[in-house]
């Protein structure tokens, strides 16, 4: 992505200290970022390293100890529940692990729970038809493959047509052929929306479809590199 797009999130000397009974636990240990619209950023790291954490306060999910972050000109850490609640609702769309829908609901209605609070929806059809799911409007999710299942959640988190899409492990619980179809979903969105997408991993192999790999270690970033030449989800070697 070039250098002359708008900065969606700024953060500042980030760290994050969670107290475990006597034990201080430091997730985050000053991280500065700064990610641009329409990134595909990959964040690598093993368990612990801050990834998640990082993700969380990006969404409003969570607040830092100290440090700041900015989505464009929004301070928040320094946002209101009430303002933070209209963040994630208006920009930010997230994906994760687990897919968390509605059993009684078809896939359209699942998706519609999303689009019936927000401004400048697309229709649940149109979100599943980016997904190649569109035939699948009235399954319900037990009568979907786990891919299909993940693939139904980005069309949730996508329908509201949000600035940003964060995913946390999106194919964590899928084999390698299914989790391929979930990435390509995934990119599509990112390319066809312009959607800034941050997708948080342990698996390596994924960052070779990124535009920019942020690595995370210990709760600081390690190596931040920007792929000359990007492989398609169905190219990587996992």
């Amino acid at each position: 992505m070039m250098k002359d797009q708008p900065i969606v999130f700024r953060v500042q000397s980030l760290c994050k200290v969670y107290s475990l009974g006597e034990v201080s636990v430091h997730a985050l240990r000053g991280v500065d970022l700064e990610i641009r619209k329409g990134d595909f950023t990959v964040m690598l790291g093993a368990s612990g390293s801050g990834k998640s954490t990082l993700l969380n306060m990006l969404g409003g999910l969570d607040t830092p100890t100290s440090g700041a972050i900015f989505y464009r000109d929004q301070d928040l850490t320094h946002s209101t529940a009430k303002e933070l609640t209209m963040y994630r609702r208006q920009s930010v769309g997230f994906v994760f692990q687990f897919y968390n829908l509605i059993p009684s609901l078809t896939a359209g209605e699942n998706i519609a729970l999303v689009t019936d609070i927000s401004d400048s929806a697309m229709t649940p059809l149109e979100a599943l038809r980016m997904v190649d799911l569109a035939d699948r409007a009235n399954s319900f999710p037990s009568q979907l493959s786990g891919g299909q299942q993940q693939r139904v959640a980005i069309a949730r988190a996508i329908a509201k047509r949000p600035d940003v899409l964060l995913c946390d492990e999106p194919t964590g619980a899928l084999d390698i052929g299914t989790g391929a179809g979930v990435l390509e979903a995934i990119s599509a969105v990112n390319q066809a929306l312009g959607t800034t997408t941050i997708v948080i991993t342990h698996n390596v192999s994924i960052g070779q479809m990124a535009d920019r790999v942020v690595t995370m270690r210990d709760g600081r970033i390690a190596e931040d590199r920007r792929n000359q030449q990007k492989l398609s989800p169905r190219e990587l070697q996992w």
